[in-house]
């Protein structure tokens, strides 16, 4: 791209008209309405966010820009001129382009290959014109503050490069609608500060762009206006900062949600897991704390500060170089997952579609994987009790589901959390470690998970949660274990704790 073509799209249109409008768009599926007569406006050097709980129709409405879908219903108007995306080329060469939560790059090819990948640069014998393509791919990194070399290939750099390529991508074709969906899921603060800081250039770049995410404390800093889905409808829309964030949730859920974090009074017991000086070769080391019956402990910290690291090492995933481990009063080694399984001891994964879940599978299956004894008979699976299983868990978990005999893959990312939940609790564990609970899932789910949560600790089982959501830990954890740098920064009583103490421990300002 042309440092010209990088400038489409500025002082186009005023700032009040949209570049782009979708008015009375419904879409059907067999028994399904997932969208009715939404609409919605797109401006230039503005950003929309776009809000709603899983299952609201946002990922329907990202598809039909896009030109995945076509509406039953409704017109899209580009620059006031009624358009058809018939196809994903139709949404792209009308200046729309999307930058998705796992955008699809290739490890293998270099960055300036992933950036023209399908549209790549040809010379006048039309073949690929390889100069251009690592000169246009410069130029592209550079207006986004980045030195990436785009000869290298994509799998030597970090997830918030690969954001970076992906954003790169999204400007190659000239866009002037950017989608971003979930796009801060796997950065840190520092890659999320450095994205909004690109985000702000495209703004300035008159780019009219569509955010999606469930984090309100980023949309309150990114957005410009809002608009909420509920239930295939636009409930509610308007400038973001003018707006409360009640007023969002009580728009997003249809009531009121006063306690997102309904945490029990706990009853704690004796210890049940007790860690000593636990060290690991590279990843943290002298650990050291007592997880009680019924008690929610909480582990907190900066990323690389070692904390999903630590989970793993207690699930047996990396064994660990020094320390040791003590269930009820009594010495164990945990040197793999089964040996975790065995002494009752589970792992609730961060990427639970990729490390949680056999996405392909339907739920009863994945719901009884670490149980296949219990639900075998002479070595042979029986299905009735696979299903049994899942429907017991399904039930308490309140999953919702057309059947269980669904692929996992086709839930929500709220119901996704609850069969790997469910498949852990199926084994009756003791201990059961949850790296980022709630990530990537809305805020009526995080309601459901975290009440559920404080059920479980209600009952006796004892949870380590492990969140970089600073809420989430000051609401729901009995006591919270800081990490700071692979080292504990402190172990504080839920009692008077404040966010600034354990941002201060973190960072290393206490």
């Amino acid at each position: 791209m042309t440092a010209q073509a990088s400038k489409i799209g500025t002082g186009a249109l005023p700032a009040d008209t949209p570049i782009l409008e979708m008015r009375g768009i419904s879409q059907v599926f067999p028994g399904v309405k997932a969208l009715d007569g939404v609409s919605i406006a797109l401006h230039p050097g503005q950003v929309t966010a776009l809000i709603g709980e899983n299952g609201a129709g946002k990922s329907t409405l990202v598809k039909i820009l896009t030109g995945i879908y076509r509406p039953n219903e409704g017109e899209i108007l580009v620059d006031g001129k009624p358009v058809t995306f018939a196809n994903a080329q139709a949404a792209i060469h009308a200046g729309v382009t999307a930058i998705h939560q796992e955008t699809v790059l290739f490890d293998e090819l270099t960055v300036g290959e992933n950036i023209f990948l399908g549209h790549a640069p040809r010379t006048r014998f039309g073949l690929i014109d390889w100069r251009q393509i690592n000169e246009r791919s410069r130029i592209l990194m550079q207006a986004l503050e980045s030195d990436i070399d785009p000869t290298t290939k994509l799998k030597d750099f970090s997830i918030a490069q690969r954001h970076l390529v992906a954003i790169a991508r999204a400007l190659s074709v000239e866009a002037r609608i950017v989608i971003m969906d979930e796009p801060t899921a796997a950065l840190s603060r520092k890659e999320i500060d450095d994205l909004f800081r690109i985000v702000e250039g495209l703004k300035r770049q008159g780019k009219a762009i569509l955010f999606i995410s469930h984090k309100f404390d980023e949309l309150y800093e990114i957005a410009d206006n809002y608009a909420v889905f509920r239930d295939g409808r636009m409930v509610g829309s308007g400038i973001l900062k003018e707006t409360p964030q009640g007023e969002i949730v009580r728009l997003m859920v249809g009531r009121d949600v006063h306690d997102v974090f309904p945490k029990m009074p706990a009853v704690i017991g004796p210890s049940v897991l007790s860690v000593k000086g636990y060290s690991h070769e590279t990843e943290f080391r002298d650990i050291s704390f007592d997880l009680r019956r019924g008690e929610i402990l909480g582990v907190y910290g900066l990323i690389g500060a070692g904390r999903s690291e630590l989970g793993q090492s207690l699930f047996g995933m990396t064994r660990p170089a020094a320390g040791s481990l003590s269930l009820e009063g009594k010495p164990i080694t945990i040197s793999s997952p089964a040996d975790a399984i065995a002494a009752g001891i589970v792992y609730v994964p961060e990427e639970r579609g990729r490390h949680g879940l056999a996405l392909e599978m339907p739920i009863y299956q994945n719901m009884s994987l670490p149980s296949l004894i219990r639900t075998s008979l002479a070595g042979f699976l029986k299905t009735t009790n696979e299903l049994a299983l899942a429907r017991r868990y399904a039930e308490r978990l309140d999953l919702r589901a057309a059947a269980l005999s669904v692929p996992v893959g086709t839930l929500s990312g709220g119901n996704q959390q609850k069969v790997v939940i469910g498949k852990w609790l199926a084994t009756a564990p003791k201990v059961i470690i949850l790296d980022e609970p709630t990530k990537g899932i809305d805020i009526g789910s995080k309601a459901a998970v975290h009440g559920f949560i404080s059920e479980l600790a209600g009952e006796g089982l004892s949870i380590i949660m492990i969140s970089s959501e600073l809420p989430e830990i000051l609401g729901m954890s009995d006591r919270v274990l800081v990490m700071r740098e692979g080292l504990s920064a402190g172990l504080y009583e839920r009692e008077g704790l404040s966010a600034e103490t354990l941002v201060r421990a973190a960072t290393g300002n206490a």
